[in-house]
């Protein structure tokens, strides 16, 4: 069992203002950069990070273990390292998540910071100024938008299916062609937040997606009415030593079961 299916909702919802708070000045920084043509590096693998990411990640550093010295940190933009696996929670941060689109002036891009617990987000929050949205969720305390509660819906005739064009042409026939295939989304946090708020039905998600892009996502997903799944119908762990994730599939319903059999049989 999972840290989430036993922690108290009035507990886990406690870091939730703190979170909140980080977010929303962590945010600020951001559109101090955003279409502003902030310095840019390469990464390994060619990935882009800028210097609004760093100042981000130093910003929520600096913050949020100031107010949590005994949570452990595992961010993009941070030097990761084995201290942090003796930490009871842990703060997992993506400064922004979508750089690629931040940087060429896109508005699907967000700051996102969830506490981890035994394996499990139990508190997240995505702020994404581009757009004026901000999400949260607690364990057992269900997901806002803005203050306003939100819910997956409910999977129509032709459902909206978001991830690479080779995953979606490996569902079978019938549901490949009912799924409307939606235009890339760069940011994978807002991708699932998009699920949550009843605007997409499923995303396939491709190897290599790291714990920072994820967490806070998948528990405002599953406190929405949805899930995230690994191939074997579980869902993913985090915060352990390895932080890299295999195929995902995100939804709800019969369209998530549909997708998980295709990344198992994958698998």
């Amino acid at each position: 069992m999972q840290a989430a299916d036993r922690v108290d909702a009035a507990e886990a919802t406690s870091d939730l203002p703190l979170l909140r708070e980080a977010a929303r000045e962590a945010g600020k920084i951001a559109l101090r950069y955003f279409r502003q043509s902030p310095e840019v590096w390469m990464k390994t693998g060619q990935s882009p990070v800028s210097e609004a990411d760093f100042a981000v990640d130093r910003y929520l550093r600096e913050m949020l273990l100031a107010a949590r010295p005994d949570y452990g940190w595992l961010s993009e933009e941070t030097l990761d390292s084995a201290e942090r696996l003796g930490s009871r929670r842990l703060f997992v941060v993506d400064p922004i998540d979508g750089t690629r689109g931040f940087l060429d002036g896109r508005t699907e891009w967000c700051v996102s910071i969830a506490v981890v617990e035994e394996g499990a987000p139990i508190a997240g929050v995505l702020e994404c100024p581009g757009r004026e949205e901000t999400f949260w969720a607690a364990s057992g305390a269900g997901a806002m938008k803005n203050g306003a509660p939100v819910k997956v819906r409910e999977i129509g005739d032709a459902p909206e299916i978001a991830g690479p064009k080779q995953m979606i042409n490996s569902m079978p026939q019938n549901w490949r062609d009912r799924c409307r295939p939606i235009a890339y989304i760069p940011s994978l946090a807002y991708r699932i937040a998009m699920i949550a708020d009843g605007k997409l039905d499923a995303t396939f998600v491709k190897p290599n997606a790291q714990d920072w892009d994820l967490a806070a996502a998948d528990l405002i997903l599953r406190e929405a009415g949805g899930k995230v799944l690994t191939y074997n119908g579980k869902p993913p762990v985090y915060g352990g030593a390895v932080t890299t994730h295999g195929k995902l599939v995100a939804g709800s319903g019969r369209l998530l079961d549909v997708m998980g059999r295709v990344i198992a049989e994958e698998a």
